[in-house]
């Protein structure tokens, strides 16, 4: 008889699975079998099918209608051929983060609310019928008013306006430039439009050449970055797309979410609906706090803040090495909970006892309910930073800072006890020739303007070679401390006693009255949405460094001369020279 009722009680187990796997099935095929209905019936599809993927967990998006849908619209997977891989973000050196990685399948994007103030929040948008939303810019954006009384000029169009920032880089070739748009840039929007997942509007074919592809100004804006790349600088002076992607890093829709491998602290990968991406780092510390006196460099906190100012710090300095970074609040239920398809971040949300949205993530340090980052009630603040090419169409090469600190509570680097470190590194490639010393010196410069002491390791584009910029990534750690100056930091200037011309006649204009550093920042700045971005008393820090950087120069030039210390880079002759 026991027998008997185990084998009945296997049968029936057998039978409950076999239901569960025929109801999964059945599932999975009810809203291709409503689209295929609805498309033969010539009706739009029933929008009862949205109730049905919203239930499905966080995380599975809705498609967009198209004209003549039902508001639901369907429930919609996207095909993971209308991917991108152009992106990759490499802040830490041992982990870099490609596309292919974990969060590479972004659900189908839907409009992002360019509500006019005067317009009622129901009412629909008007519609620009040759408008495509993911393939160019949403049009024309208001610019932002001149700071100071009507009539004034802005400081920074003065100074961009200056000699110093006139000069132009040496004619490309396809040696030069990253991206070959005819063969390397793969990104064609008539294909994407064609496809079904791949929201669109308008009439086909409206916005392509007559070869079929696409114009270069039709691509997204973090495209047109990427292709803008070349030997000598990241992104060129007046490019419009910069601004252009700053602007989408504030206001974008996020589809998707994931936590970013590696790395000391809690960083999320966050993808758009116009396929771009960009790297999340969220507010810890107010604008006043300072870096604890008993914290050591490696366990400070990484600042939202910091990456914000470093990249408009970057532009006014002219290097143009540090890629594009936006402030921007995030709603983090409707912005990361209800998108992440990441499980272990999902889990990590909780609700504070003050009735606030938290979450933790996982990390090396400072993730914990201990460290929870909350919203009020969900709403946080962050930086986001726009994505590098990924690493299988642009490599990048990983080079170890050669003033390095030892990352030891205890030991010293080489270069912190003997004075003369300098002239073993001019013996070692690549700093035995070329310019990477120079480039060193202004990231120096850079970095303690800044007060970061976090700069272990830089990178280049491996397409290059030597003969090119090296990357400014990884700038959280600045800003930390207003009412200190760590003249360590400025070892290799003292050291080498070497500094571009051009960039130290950049750094006498921006020492006067009429460029001063701190009011040219605080312009800068204030476009930002979430400006304020550094409190005033770093504003007031960054002329103080700069007085000091300025007086380094002149005891090197006191002690070796001009011409030994200042590097002629402004003359066409020698940058023909040392740039091939």
């Amino acid at each position: 008889m026991k027998m008997i009722l185990v084998r009945r009680f296997r049968v029936l187990i057998l039978v409950v699975f076999l239901l569960a796997c025929a109801l999964h099935i059945a599932v999975d095929l009810l809203p291709k079998l409503d689209r295929r209905a609805a498309r033969s019936s010539g009706e739009p599809g029933c929008s009862c099918a949205q109730p049905a993927a919203e239930a499905a967990g966080p995380g599975w998006a809705q498609a967009r209608s198209r004209p003549g849908e039902s508001a639901g619209g369907d429930a919609g997977w996207p095909n993971k051929h209308t991917l991108r891989i152009l992106q990759d973000f490499s802040s830490d050196p041992a982990s870099n983060l490609t596309s292919h990685s974990l969060e590479k399948l972004p659900p189908a994007a839907e409009p992002v609310d360019h509500t006019p103030p005067s317009q009622e929040p129901g009412s629909p948008p008007p519609r620009d019928p040759a408008h495509r939303p993911l393939l160019r810019d949403p049009g024309p954006r208001p610019r932002v008013p001149p700071p100071g009384p009507s009539g004034d000029r802005s400081l920074l169009a003065k100074l961009f306006e200056h000699p110093l920032y006139q000069g132009a880089v040496p004619p490309l070739t396809e040696d030069d430039v990253l991206f070959n748009v005819n063969s390397d840039i793969r990104f064609n929007p008539k294909a994407a439009a064609e496809n079904p997942d791949w929201p669109h509007e308008g009439a086909e074919g409206a916005e392509f050449l007559p070869t079929g592809e696409a114009a270069v100004d039709l691509y997204p804006n973090w495209l047109k970055f990427h292709i803008g790349i070349n030997r000598y600088e990241l992104y060129s002076r007046h490019n419009p797309a910069i601004d252009a992607l700053l602007q989408d890093l504030g206001s974008q829709k996020i589809t998707s979410v994931a936590m970013k491998s590696g790395g000391t602290q809690l960083k999320l990968i966050m993808t758009f609906q116009n396929y771009g991406q960009a790297l999340f780092k969220p507010m810890k510390q107010t604008r006043e706090q300072e870096t604890p006196p008993d914290f050591f460099y490696f366990s400070d906190y990484e600042r939202h803040n910091a990456e914000i100012a470093a990249f408009h710090l970057d532009r006014i300095l002219d290097f143009r090495r540090v890629p594009p970074v936006a402030g921007r609040m995030i709603n983090m239920t409707k912005e990361i909970r209800d998108v992440t398809r990441d499980k272990k971040l999902w889990r990590t949300f909780f609700v504070s006892p003050a009735n606030n949205i938290c979450f933790y993530g996982e990390c090396s340090y400072y993730c914990s309910t201990e460290h929870a980052l909350c919203g009020k009630p969900d709403q946080i603040e962050g930086s986001l930073a726009a994505f590098l090419p990924d690493l299988s169409l642009a490599k990048r090469k990983t080079w170890r800072n050669p003033w390095r600190r030892s990352y030891h509570k205890r030991k010293k680097a080489e270069w912190e006890v003997d004075p003369d470190y300098c002239e073993e590194v001019k013996q070692t490639p690549p700093y035995d020739s070329g310019h990477r010393i120079l480039d060193i010196m202004d990231m120096t410069v850079f970095d303690f303007l800044m007060g970061n002491m976090d700069r272990h390791h830089y990178e280049t584009f491996e397409k290059f070679g030597n003969e090119t910029f090296i990357i400014h990534l990884d700038n959280g750690r600045g800003f930390g401390k207003y009412s200190h100056d760590e003249l360590s930091i400025l070892a290799p200037l003292h050291q080498c006693c070497r500094i571009r011309r051009s960039t130290y006649l950049r750094l006498q204009l921006l020492a006067k009255e009429e460029h001063k550093l701190s009011l040219l920042m605080a312009e800068s700045l204030q476009h930002d949405k979430v400006a304020p971005v550094l409190y005033q008393l770093h504003l007031e820090a960054l002329d103080r460094r700069l007085r000091i950087v300025l007086q380094a120069i002149r005891d090197c030039v006191e002690k070796d001369g001009l011409s030994s210390v200042v590097e002629d880079d402004l003359a066409i002759e020698h940058r023909a020279s040392t740039e091939r």
